[in-house]
């Protein structure tokens, strides 16, 4: 939430595809049907100019479900921006551990390179164990919110950019 904050703050439209509004079907290609969440994040996808992808480190990879969700991408490839292409990236990782937080990170660069995205230079890695976004009558760690809200602004600063040269 904090990286959309901040991004709505910079004047971008902003949508936020959470667990309950992503895709709840498992992505097939064999069938052209399409969940109702699946269209909206697809047709949300087609309008973007900038992505954040934040998922938890399970077992040294990114979960399941945002995986699933990301295959729906398959979708956007006979388009004229196809996949994520011209489209920055932001990566956000949450997990218990130093060696999930990198291999899950690594695993999330690559598959937005495959998709032909432009991952932010900077990523935010942030350990579940320290309660990065406060709870149980913590408060948030100030450098984990700062994290999210660099990967924003470098995704609004690409975004910008690809919007300038698309209008040029």
């Amino acid at each position: 939430m904090v990286a959309l904050e901040a991004a709505a703050a910079a004047g971008f439209e902003t949508r936020l595809f959470g667990a309950g509004a992503i895709p709840s079907e498992t992505y097939d290609p064999t069938r052209p049907e399409r969940s109702a969440e699946a269209v909206e994040m697809i047709a949300a996808l087609r309008r973007a100019d900038g992505v954040l992808i934040a998922t938890p480190a399970y077992h040294g990879g990114i979960s399941g479900l945002v995986k699933n969700a990301i295959d729906f991408t398959e979708d956007l490839r006979d388009d004229a921006r196809p996949y994520l292409d011209g489209r920055a990236v932001g990566c956000i990782v949450v997990a218990d551990g130093a060696q999930a937080l990198g291999s899950t990170l690594a695993s999330l660069r690559a598959i937005v390179h495959s998709l032909r995205g432009w991952p932010t230079p900077f990523a935010a890695t942030l350990s579940g164990r320290d309660k990065p976004f406060g709870g149980d009558g913590r408060a948030a760690d100030e450098a984990a919110l700062q994290a999210c809200r660099l990967v924003a602004q470098q995704v609004i600063g690409f975004a910008r950019m690809a919007q300038a040269t698309r209008t040029a």
